[in-house]
């Protein structure tokens, strides 16, 4: 029997997340992004199907990065409103029962402190849910809006980002020992306050005298995400995540980045199951391969290539104004994109990728019946892919027909659940572990023996 595959529903609290000008489709509801109604119904769909987790992605700003310019992304919702992720995590609470509630977080946007103080609520009150997706930032505007003069530099990022887990680690695990909460009222004593701490954490960037202001949640420290393609993004996705996001384009890749993340996994003490590889993807469903691809045909007829064009000019730091949609990727005269060609050769039929090809850098999309999505799936978990991250091209269209044509096919090949495990997110992901990080993380230093 096959292992279990993590299965997420990939959102933004926005109008535009993967698929650009999708929110125009009649059959679309994106545009209700602002209003809770969308987002319970979309989670009761994804618990349905016995979803792990619905993960919201994030961004606190905008670049003029095309044509030297940002009013694209309002003009087409580009990222742009952006709601907050963590506020629709808490008001899903009370809709769903078991599936996790995953959301975005930089370590710039909100001192540790005040993030380990709102994520353990947030785990109270969904009796272990939470998951937090680690980023450092990536858009100049967004560090400005924070009080920066413009970007951080690359590895200054993940300094802070280090320093800022070791505060939220002392927090979460070192501040309250495990049996601190007395809760006696017959003596009226609620914490035997000599089993709380201070941390005194004194570093480059963050001084938290502590103590944990709340009580230790059913994780205590959330389960733990993280994105970042770089070197020093995989070398922290090591250190620190249970799970890691990846855009391979294809198995062979996927075999290429689950090699890699083992070793470094294997160079920081840890093991190679203590981190599962999550691949962006979508699906179109058909009942035939012509009707899938009929169906795929007509959800492309809404998308906007300037709006793509715009967002992985933002994204990756290259202006791609001025570029056509048919226009070979190798006439791009920027030195950056040749890496990009070098990616995309292999996933284009005749190996000269276009303009209109770079949402494969986002996720890989998989058109056919439910058999035929199944047998792919099948290809992707033999070279290491743990789970996927799922991006709707149609809300509530392309999550309603995996749930209600895949996963059954899935479940009958033991790839999907058939049923919710009991306890935390973690323990749902991992059923052989408990509610806490296993004591090889990092996070494990922290506590009090």
């Amino acid at each position: 029997m096959r292992k279990e595959l993590i299965l997420n529903g990939f959102h933004m609290n926005s109008l535009t997340h993967m698929y650009d000008g999708g929110w125009r489709n009649p059959d679309d509801r994106q545009i209700e992004f602002h209003t809770l109604a969308h987002w319970q119904d979309l989670a009761r769909t994804l618990e349905r199907g016995f979803f792990d987790n619905i993960f919201f992605a994030d961004a606190m700003g905008s670049d003029s990065a095309y044509n030297n310019d940002w009013s694209i992304y309002p003009q087409h919702g580009i990222h742009f409103p952006c709601h907050d992720p963590a506020a629709v995590a808490g008001a899903l609470i009370a809709t769903t029962e078991h599936i996790g509630l995953t959301f975005t977080s930089s370590v710039v946007q909100e001192p540790p402190f005040t993030f380990a103080k709102k994520v353990s609520t947030l785990d109270h009150l969904s009796h272990g849910r939470i998951g937090w997706n680690i980023v450092t930032g990536h858009i100049a505007n967004g560090f400005r809006n924070l009080g920066f003069d413009g970007m951080i530099p690359h590895d200054e990022r993940y300094e802070r980002a280090e320093e800022y887990m070791q505060v939220v680690y002392k927090l979460w695990e070192a501040s309250w020992e495990d049996d601190a909460i007395l809760a006696d009222k017959a003596r009226g004593i609620f914490a035997d306050a000599a089993k709380i701490h201070k941390i005194n954490h004194v570093g480059e960037y963050y001084k938290v005298e502590g103590p944990h202001i709340v009580m230790p949640s059913p994780q205590r420290t959330p389960v733990l995400f993280q994105a970042g393609s770089s070197t020093a993004g995989r070398a922290f996705a090591a250190r620190h995540a249970e799970g890691a996001f990846v855009l391979c384009l294809n198995p062979a890749g996927m075999r290429i980045a689950y090699g890699r993340m083992k070793s470094s996994l294997e160079d920081v003490g840890r093991c190679s199951d203590d981190l599962g590889i999550i691949q962006g993807m979508s699906f179109v469903v058909g009942s035939t391969e012509d009707e899938a691809k009929r169906k795929a045909k007509a959800l492309d007829a809404y998308f906007n290539i300037e709006a793509l064009k715009a967002r992985v000019s933002r994204d990756l730091g290259i202006d791609l104004s001025g570029t056509e949609a048919d226009q070979p990727l190798d006439t791009v005269k920027t030195d950056y994109v040749q890496g990009i060609v070098n990616l995309l050769r292999e996933a284009v039929p005749d190996g000269r990728p276009k303009v209109k090809d770079l949402p494969m850098l986002y996720s890989v999309r998989i058109v056919g019946t439910p058999e035929q999505i199944a047998d792919k799936l099948v290809e992707w978990q033999d070279a290491g892919m743990a789970g996927i991250n799922m991006a709707a091209q149609t809300i509530p269209g392309t999550e309603a027909e995996f749930v209600d044509h895949v996963v059954p096919v899935l479940q009958k090949r033991g790839m999907a659940k058939r049923e919710y495990g009991v306890g935390t997110l973690r323990e749902k992901l991992f059923p052989d572990r408990g509610a806490r990080l296993t004591g090889n993380h990092p996070a494990a230093k922290a506590r009090r023996l």
